[in-house]
């Protein structure tokens, strides 16, 4: 009797690398949240120094329409950078990215807010928006490996609702926060939120790297 010849090529045939362990089933419900909060600041830092400005530019000083390169550099910031998250998150790992890209932010947002001129705040806010561009990416990325095609959509929806609600709240909080507060509290309600969103992130992502070639042409 032969032996059959397909399960003889079968043995032969190298075995597949095993797969990533999926995450816990609380990790699993975590995970929209800790993206949806990321997602929430780094949007509404686009737009809430915008009804701050005048309050701002007095207090360093400063004529308002030199504010407009702290409103820039933020933005410039994430255009920069979003390009290259991407390649970092699959060298590097989705945990150690995202967790770096909050550590950032919340980083940029404490030193924005000790500003004392507003050379050093154009200098902040261009570290605030590198953390920022790197969360948005490796979230979305981290949605896609992480839940099945009958369960994305509701995923993706989920933590893009934070992300359109931002820049709306955002001249509203700020107008409100320069009103009753401190301008420098614009800067520093992302510190609470940012711990906590580096802390979640260390405990919930798994480790994912493997070596690959940088897309130079996107960078450019």
């Amino acid at each position: 009797m032969q032996p059959d010849r397909t399960s003889a090529k079968t043995a032969r045939k190298a075995p597949d690398p095993s797969p990533q362990p999926p995450l816990s089933a609380s990790s699993t419900r975590l995970l929209p949240w800790l993206i949806a909060v990321a997602f929430f600041m780094e949007s509404l830092d686009t737009t809430i120094l915008n009804t701050a400005v005048p309050t701002i530019a007095a207090a360093l000083h400063v004529a308002p329409l030199s504010m407009k390169s702290v409103l820039a550099s933020y933005t410039l910031s994430l255009a920069v950078f979003i390009p290259i998250s991407g390649w970092m998150a699959d060298r590097f790992g989705t945990r150690r990215v995202f967790a770096s890209a909050i550590g950032i932010f919340t980083l940029g947002s404490f030193l924005c807010g000790i500003s004392s001129n507003i050379h050093l705040l154009v200098a902040c806010r261009l570290l605030q928006g590198c953390g920022g561009s790197m969360m948005v990416p490796v979230g979305r990325l981290t949605i896609v490996r992480t839940f099945s095609k009958s369960d994305l959509v509701r995923a993706m929806s989920f933590v893009s609702i934070p992300a359109l609600i931002g820049p709306m709240l955002g001249p509203i909080a700020g107008g409100l926060i320069v009103g009753y507060l401190h301008w420098r509290v614009i800067f520093f309600v992302n510190i609470p939120i940012g711990l906590l969103g580096w802390s979640w992130s260390t405990c919930i992502f798994r480790t994912t790297a493997k070596s690959t070639g940088i897309h130079w042409i996107w960078v450019v």
